[in-house]
């Protein structure tokens, strides 16, 4: 019934891209992009975005990320929530900066998540990338995180996952999924400016 999904759409670089990595690529920009406009739907674009990519990543080996997407739909529906009622009041949230409290314990739970997929990943499935999947799933669901709870310095952590992304996902032949992390990248910094100037107009309001 779902033989279309994985059926080839077209060929890239010599490599077959499947329909269904021709959908995440569409609903995942469109993702990003909402959220550098710190548009809510963002957030049921993305979990549809990600149920897709599940199953694109899961066929190509990488089940760090794979088993990522499930936790993606929980964060997404967290984050939608937060965004909508997560500020004082149960108002809408607003943008701000991390504080070293919550670096620290993103620090620690990056350290812990990196060093458990990564023994996972490598015992007990075939990953032939265990580490570089463990790094980008462990950098991703801290963004995702701090996404949900608008702090700024999520771009930060974003950039990272991509810069490795990139070439993890050249190196598994789904070179649209490849591109398509470099126009990541580069709407990560749009939306590292863009959350910037949000903050610092929010501040100058609150002054005034």
């Amino acid at each position: 019934m779902f033989d279309w999904f994985n059926a080839p759409a077209f060929h890239l670089f010599g490599a077959p891209t499947s329909w269904g990595e021709l959908l995440g690529f569409v609903t995942g920009l469109w993702t990003v992009w909402l959220t550098v406009r710190q548009h809510i739907a963002n957030w049921p674009i993305g979990i549809a975005n990600v149920l897709l990519l599940l199953a694109v990543f899961w066929s190509a080996g990488l089940y760090g990320d794979a088993s990522l997407q499930v936790v993606y739909v929980v964060l997404g529906f967290y984050g939608w929530w937060q965004w909508r009622y997560g500020g004082s009041g149960r108002s809408a949230r607003h943008v701000r900066n991390t504080t070293t409290q919550e670096w620290v314990g993103q620090a620690c739970a990056g350290v812990v998540l990196v060093g458990l997929l990564w023994f996972f990943l490598g015992r007990y499935t075939d990953s032939t990338v265990p580490f570089a999947d463990a790094v980008t799933t462990s950098l991703s669901l801290l963004a995702t995180f701090g996404q949900s709870r608008k702090l700024i310095e999520n771009w930060w952590l974003w950039i990272a996952a991509d810069l490795v992304y990139i070439p993890l996902y050249g190196y598994k032949h789904l070179w649209l999924t490849a591109i398509l992390y470099v126009v990541f990248a580069v709407l990560c910094v749009v939306g590292l400016r863009e959350w910037s100037v949000a903050h610092r107009r929010t501040r100058e309001a609150v002054a005034a």
